[in-house]
């Protein structure tokens, strides 16, 4: 495996306000993020000498999106596109550019509006396969829950009590975040006592879609104090992508749906990049893909933060709060941010950027080291997942 790390420098970064934008449409919302980072960086449009696009469902399906918005005339654009992953996939390539030499400094952007158009928030599709399954994101990880709750032995009302522990977490991270969509903490009550969506989800357990932009501004890292000296380095990038099978569990006994098997060997390629051997010891603050309570559940163990089954007993111990020895989700994660799948990468990428730079106020760690960044898409035993680590420059 060939080496990215300390080769490629973050040096600027934007996010928009994520929501409801009604009165924003797509060119507003890159416009906001990327001039963002534009003052960030101390750049400008003509330092930009190519552009990654990360977008699903609601651009032109083309880097002339961005390049319109922004009055980028006649440069390299290119769309990426990796489901959930997709902003992270934007910055993936990006940093391959530049580190190969191809190009000096480049924008990444994800972006997608979802509210008032776009995909519908629980459709599920099956894939480009022969024969086509079709349920609902909440219904898929539902059998997730439900099981981990069998495999290990935990009774369901406590089950559904660890699962409530994390959205109280993220909601009281995601009151101290300005840009989300969802500013205000909620009780274990409150969530214990939502509208069930899919048992034992409830709604407090389950993240909605919504409108949001993200970007960076990438260098090579010998170039970046010639822009700025507040910057991070890349360290490690990992993707993993599995099978669309719709029969695997019936037909592939060796699918699990309690581990996500592609985070597992995204996180692997990124520490081997990284040099990290600890994961739990070396990482400072973790964002990670929370589209619903089990799955961060079941992300805390796929990335090595303490060993299978026992996250629960993490959970209790208050392990990843923002006062615990491994911070998740500081900003609220997509529970409190909504997920513009396009953009949501970028986002998580945009908090351990500001959390490395000591910039994220009453939620910054006191020892950040370094940062890593988990986006994962599609449902259990089929996913792609990504892993971004960030760190300091020294």
């Amino acid at each position: 495996m060939g080496d990215i790390k300390d080769k490629v420098a973050i040096i600027g970064m934007g996010c928009t306000q994520y929501g409801d934008l009604w009165d924003k449409g797509v060119s507003d919302m890159i416009i906001d993020s990327c001039y963002e980072a534009y003052e960030d960086a101390g750049v400008g449009p003509k330092d930009i000498e190519a552009v990654f696009v990360g977008n699903v469902s609601s651009g032109m399906w083309t880097g002339a999106t961005v390049t319109e918005a922004l009055q980028l005339d006649r440069i390299p654009a290119t769309r990426v596109e990796n489901n959930c992953a997709t902003a992270a996939e934007a910055l993936r390539v990006g940093a391959f550019a530049v580190a190969s030499g191809m190009y000096d400094t480049v924008l990444c952007v994800g972006f997608e509006k979802l509210k008032d158009y776009g995909s519908g928030a629980l459709e599920m599709p099956g894939g480009m396969h022969p024969i086509t399954v079709v349920g609902s994101a909440p219904s898929s990880f539902s059998k997730s829950a439900i099981r981990y709750f069998e495999q290990y032995k935990i009774p369901y009302d406590k089950g559904k009590e660890i699962l409530a522990k994390i959205a109280v977490k993220n909601h009281a991270n995601g009151a101290l975040a300005p840009k989300a969509q969802f500013r205000r903490p909620i009780t274990m009550e409150q969530a214990l006592n939502a509208p069930i969506i899919a048992w034992p989800l409830g709604l407090f357990d389950c993240c909605p879609v919504t409108d949001g932009a993200s970007a960076a501004i990438i260098t090579r890292a010998d170039k970046a104090k010639s822009y700025t000296q507040d910057y991070v380095l890349i360290k490690g990038l990992g993707l993993s992508v599995g099978r669309i099978d719709p029969f695997k569990g019936k037909f592939r006994p060796d699918v699990d749906i309690t581990f996500w098997d592609e985070t597992w060997v995204a996180a692997q390629q990124a520490y081997e990049q990284t040099g990290i051997k600890d994961p739990r010891k070396e990482i400072g603050s973790a964002e990670v893909h929370d589209c619903f309570t089990i799955t961060e559940l079941i992300i805390y163990e796929s990335l090595g933060f303490c060993p299978r089954g026992k996250g629960p007993e993490e959970v209790e111990a208050e392990s990843f709060t923002l006062k615990g020895d491994l911070p998740i989700n500081t900003d609220g994660g997509l529970k409190c941010f909504g997920h513009p799948v396009g953009a949501s990468g970028l986002r998580m990428i945009y908090e351990l950027y500001n959390q490395q730079l000591g910039r994220a106020g009453e939620r910054q760690v006191a020892n950040p080291k370094l940062g890593l960044a988990h986006s994962q898409g599609g449902t259990p035993g089929m996913f792609q997942a990504s892993v971004t680590i960030i760190g300091p420059r020294d």
